[in-house]
Parts: C-alpha cells; sequence; structure tokens
C-alpha cells in the first residue's frame, strides 16, 4: 500500500515541488478511497479538513443533492483537488462532493499537514504552493467565463 501511495502522490499536481524522500514523508500521511457513483464524499452545509485529490473518475459538485433540486455545478476531473478551500480554512461547503462516476481518491487532513510544520516545514510549503497554483487556475477559468458571458450579454444586448 505504502508503493501505491508514492506512486499516487508522486504523480500529482500536489507533489510538483517534492523531492522523492519528502514524497515518502508525505504519502504516509494520505488515504486511498475508492467511490461508487453516488457516493456523497462531503455534505453541502459542512466542514471538511481533507483535501481530496482525483486519481480516477470524477466527482461533482452539486447543490441541494439528491432532492428534486439538485444542480450540477462543477464536474472535476482525474488529477485535480477537491475541497482545497475547506482544506485551508475550514468554511463549510455550499454544495455538496459527490462521486458521478467510480471514483478513486487519495486525501490529506490538514492535521496530517501540520504535523510536519516543525520537523518538515519545506513539505508543508511545497504542498500550500501546490493548492495555491490550483486556486489560482480556478480563479483564471472563473474570470475567463464571466468575460465571456459577459460579451456575449453585451453582444446580444441581453437577448436569448
Amino acid at each position: 500500500m505504502d508503493d501505491v501511495r508514492f506512486e499516487v502522490l508522486s504523480q500529482s499536481k500536489l507533489a510538483a515541488e517534492l523531492n522523492p524522500e519528502q514524497c515518502k514523508i508525505l504519502a504516509s500521511l494520505i488515504e486511498m478511497h475508492d467511490y461508487q457513483e453516488g457516493d456523497i464524499l462531503v455534505h453541502e452545509r459542512t466542514s471538511d479538513e481533507n483535501l481530496q485529490v482525483i486519481v480516477k473518475g470524477s466527482l461533482g459538485v452539486i447543490k441541494n443533492a439528491g432532492t428534486p433540486d439538485q444542480v450540477l455545478l462543477n464536474t472535476i476531473t482525474a488529477g485535480n483537488f477537491a475541497g482545497e478551500l475547506g482544506f485551508m480554512d475550514n468554511t463549510q461547503r455550499y454544495a455538496s462532493l459527490v462521486a458521478i462516476a467510480p471514483t478513486q481518491t487519495f486525501t490529506i487532513s490538514r492535521t496530517h499537514l501540520e504535523s510536519l510544520l516543525d520537523k518538515e516545514p519545506r513539505i508543508v510549503y511545497n504542498v500550500m504552493r501546490a493548492i495555491l497554483r490550483v486556486a489560482h487556475q480556478v480563479q483564471y477559468r472563473l474570470s475567463m467565463q464571466q468575460t465571456e458571458l459577459a460579451n456575449y450579454i453585451y453582444k446580444q444586448q441581453g437577448r436569448y
């Protein structure tokens, strides 16, 4: 199992700036999870201190999951992170995180990462940089979508 954890971690964006020894240390703190379609990883209006990294499959960010009013807000695919903001600041989720296909993830808890602060601060620093890079990519994508939507509305003068 340690070899599997090391392998999936070392191939992830989370380990982009970690050397093999640092990956081994961090791999000892991650947990592997397998989910079936429909499994809810985190419910909306709850907080979660775990960062999810999708190894295979996909997760849906779903508002009102399991109700007739459910809405898929976003799909997160292999290689991407889920829950990075709650991992950082423990805020409540706006929507649920649901497996929308058979999915494998690895998780690291904020508590486990913080346990490295005194002995391995460089690992913590590099992990935080990786999370920040992903957050920047999400922000960039949202900004581009907002610009495209504004241009569409402006060019159509509000007509459909």
